[in-house]
């Protein structure tokens, strides 16, 4: 399984839309450069159907420092993170399940083939 890049995302959105790849490359890097501002504003991003990017409060903690073993503490902090949607969480799961069964009958194709 590959990971999809910004570059990949770019080249999607212009083979599927016909527009200019300057001018998408312009729209896809303007976009994340608002999500992290927005987040570093201490906002959150809501894209119904997709998700919610968010700000989460990690509460101060003990921690061991690897290289001398001495506990530290650790200050709380705000960690960015992303909440999925219903309707993704959803088609994620429908895409993993043809998936399995793709595999499944394809296994069981060898099986009977020998």
């Amino acid at each position: 399984m590959a990971n999809v890049t910004k570059q990949d995302l770019i080249h999607r959105v212009t083979s599927s839309t016909g527009f200019v790849k300057s001018k998408v490359r312009v729209v896809v890097e303007q976009l994340l450069d608002l999500v992290g501002e927005s987040l570093s504003e201490g906002n959150s991003i809501e894209i119904r159907g997709f998700g919610t990017f968010i700000n989460k409060e990690r509460k101060s903690r003990p921690a061991r420092n690897p290289k001398t073993g001495e506990t530290v503490l650790l200050q709380s902090r705000l960690m960015p993170t992303f909440k999925f949607s219903a309707e993704l969480k959803s088609a994620i799961a429908a895409s993993e399940a043809i998936q399995q069964a793709n595999e499944n009958r394809s296994a069981t194709q060898k099986i009977e083939a020998l």
